[in-house]
């Protein structure tokens, strides 16, 4: 994620219109930017990033009880979706092909969003460096999710500083026999590739805008988006990551009956003119949630997300109701 150290975004936290507090989790639950696949036998699969060191950009640091070693893509495991275990990295052996965007051997990954799909993990992940556009998405996918198991599909798609958009925070949209991905932070906001089923990559070089932000130096990034009755609900993170209890990190959402554009708030505002209905922002001693993805369980649709608290990056996990036709946390 592109990160800023911007005294105006990090002035007067938000708080939340919904203060309810991250559900029970227990046990390795130190993440940042989590996702949630839900297996057939019923167990859970999480994927995540853990930061060695952002130097001036963060101040988190790995808690002493943790298993997890940064850089790369960290696994959990859980059967309850309460007690999470760490199992391994997708990649023990790193990832060399992203070291031409991390700029650095076995950099650092970003953003991993999974789905389950065929029988098949797919995970996207993003490489890239603080502030840069020299930036990438790549593909892995295994059948049993295991680490060491996943196989590297190769580049996505990339950005530099002759587009006007980042290609990192990448999120796959299944609509029937439809595929798209989100990707984007900052610059030029949100957009959409259509993809293959039958590769995972672009089967077209047409960008479309899905969100974008003016005010606050354009911080928009980190799309995540669910289908619920009609609408198409994109969710996103407003404002700035990464600074511990300083983050001013905040989840916004937006709906359309469409998967490729059209999205507005709760007040009719385009999200491509800056609109964005709160969904959860600081709170009591909760700070700056977001790098959120939504699935659903059977108990409905759970956000999934990270936040911080004096002593780190931690995982949070709510149920989302719908009844009013805009997201709520519950």
């Amino acid at each position: 994620m592109r990160l800023l150290s911007l005294a105006g975004l990090l002035a007067a936290p938000l708080t939340a219109l919904a203060t309810v507090g991250p559900g029970l989790v227990k046990g390795s639950i130190n993440v940042h930017d989590p996702s949630i696949c839900k297996d057939s036998a019923g167990k859970y699969w999480l994927f995540c990033r853990l930061l060695r060191s952002l130097g001036l950009f963060c101040h988190l640091t790995i808690p002493a009880n943790s298993q997890a070693t940064a850089p790369g893509i960290d696994i959990r495991t859980s059967t309850d979706r309460t007690t999470w275990t760490y199992v391994g990295k997708m990649f023990p052996s790193g990832a060399s092909w992203t070291d031409t965007y991390t700029g650095t051997s076995n950099g650092n990954l970003w953003a991993p969003d999974c789905t389950i799909t065929g029988g098949k993990f797919l995970v996207y992940y993003a490489a890239s460096s603080f502030g840069s556009q020299n930036s990438a998405i790549f593909l892995a996918a295994s059948t049993t999710g295991a680490p060491g198991s996943w196989s590297n599909y190769g580049l996505v798609t990339s950005s530099s500083s002759s587009n006007n958009y980042n290609a990192i925070d990448p999120n796959l949209i299944i609509d029937g026999s439809n595929w798209y991905l989100a990707l984007g932070s900052w610059w030029t906001g949100i957009k959409e590739l259509k993809i293959s089923s039958s590769t995972g990559k672009p089967s077209s070089t047409s960008v479309t805008s899905l969100a974008q932000r003016t005010a606050a130096s354009g911080a928009i990034e980190a799309a995540s988006m669910y289908k619920y009755g009609s609408y198409w609900y994109l969710f996103t993170s407003w404002d700035v990551c990464c600074q511990g209890t300083s983050s001013t990190y905040n989840i916004r959402v937006g709906r359309s009956t469409s998967v490729t554009g059209g999205f507005v708030d709760k007040s009719g505002v385009a999200l491509t003119s800056g609109g964005g209905t709160l969904v959860l922002g600081s709170h009591d001693n909760i700070y700056g949630p977001g790098g959120q993805d939504v699935f659903e369980d059977g108990d409905g649709p759970i956000l999934v997300y990270h936040y911080y608290n004096s002593s780190g990056s931690w995982l949070g996990i709510n149920r989302l109701d719908f009844s009013s036709g805009w997201p709520v946390v519950a």
